[in-house]
């Protein structure tokens, strides 16, 4: 029996369960992972002595001090169990012969309806309205909201996330444009239409972040863009923190440019999400900027957090584990 010793980083409760059960799923393979709570990085490398292969997240550092430190301790394979991959230094991996394998896609819609939700939380008010019936205060007064049928929203990105948006929003009746270079004829066929970014910028009611973080998209909201949109627009961001300059963002809400923001990243999430800091004095003074406003929703990273899409994240790293420490060639969209 094939014995693969995985050493998983970032590790919760919910990651033990989920993955434990997909190994229980492989009789044929004797596989030995070791759990670590802490984050991959440079200063951390040393755990992976003795491991055939590392696991990671999306706030583990993937830099090239860490790829050197580990590739130099035996490891040729880094099996991200997400979507995205910015926190990868890609050339330098490929410099060492590594190879990087993702998850492109688990549960499109787990992150579609969590940003639908709080489309819907930020318009309605929930959050306030559930905090007043608490207090016995059953008064309407400042939880006046708008109806989703009708306006106008625009999708940044166009990917499979993208796509579980705009079919939820053509439910709704909403008149969506779309921006992504790579135009999907499924989008258009569900009623979308595909524009520039200028145009989404001047013209949407609400604006929906669902691009990969790069060079070309970092900051693709900032203080020019935010300039040019709709006074009282909504912006969503349930994707990648650095596609926001959040200081521009805090600009936007003080001029009232923009009237709802809800987050579900946030661009120093790597200091707070995924962690609990009830007990602590947070020291981020953006984040705590953010928190300040009433009309801003953040939740922390939790988009992707569903029963379906934990089980598909287990499954399919679990099969990039077995393919790439045997040998054998993965669906080219799993490798980078």
């Amino acid at each position: 029996m094939r014995t693969i010793k995985v050493a998983f980083f970032s590790s919760k409760s919910y990651d033990i369960e989920s993955f434990n059960q997909a190994f229980e799923n492989q009789p044929d393979i004797d596989f030995q992972p070791t759990y670590f709570e802490a984050r991959l990085s440079e200063t951390t490398a040393e755990l992976v002595k003795g491991h055939d292969v590392v696991c990671t997240f999306v706030n583990d550092s993937l830099d090239s001090n860490t790829l050197k430190a580990i590739n130099a301790l035996g490891i040729e394979h880094i099996c991200m169990r997400c979507a995205g991959f910015n926190n990868v230094d890609l050339d330098s991996a490929r410099a060492l012969r590594m190879t990087v394998s993702r998850v492109p896609a688990y549960s499109p819609e787990s992150v579609a309806e969590h940003t639908v939700a709080l489309m819907m939380a930020l318009n309605r008010k929930l959050h306030k309205a559930y905090n007043r019936v608490k207090d016995d205060n059953f008064s309407l007064a400042g939880l006046l909201g708008f109806d989703l049928h009708g306006k106008t929203v625009g999708v940044i990105g166009t990917g499979q996330i993208g796509l579980a948006l705009v079919r939820i929003l053509n439910g709704f009746g909403c008149n969506i444009i779309c921006y992504d270079p790579n135009e999907n004829e499924e989008v258009i066929t569900l009623g979308g239409r595909y524009s520039s970014l200028e145009e989404i910028f001047a013209s949407a009611d609400v604006i929906s972040l669902h691009c990969p973080l790069m060079s070309q998209t970092h900051h693709i909201i900032n203080e020019h863009s935010i300039a040019s949109m709709k006074p009282g627009v909504m912006l969503i961001n349930t994707s990648r923190g650095g596609l926001v300059d959040t200081k521009a963002v805090i600009e936007g809400l003080k001029s009232q440019r923009i009237g709802y923001l809800g987050l579900d990243v946030y661009e120093m999430e790597g200091d707070l999400f995924f962690e609990d800091k009830s007990l602590e004095i947070i020291q981020d003074d953006v984040f705590q900027r953010l928190l300040t406003f009433p009309n801003v929703l953040i939740t922390g990273h939790q988009g992707f957090f569903t029963n379906e899409a934990l089980q598909k994240i287990a499954e399919t790293t679990v099969a990039n584990l077995i393919a790439t420490t045997s040998g054998e060639i993965i669906a080219a969209n799993n490798v980078l």
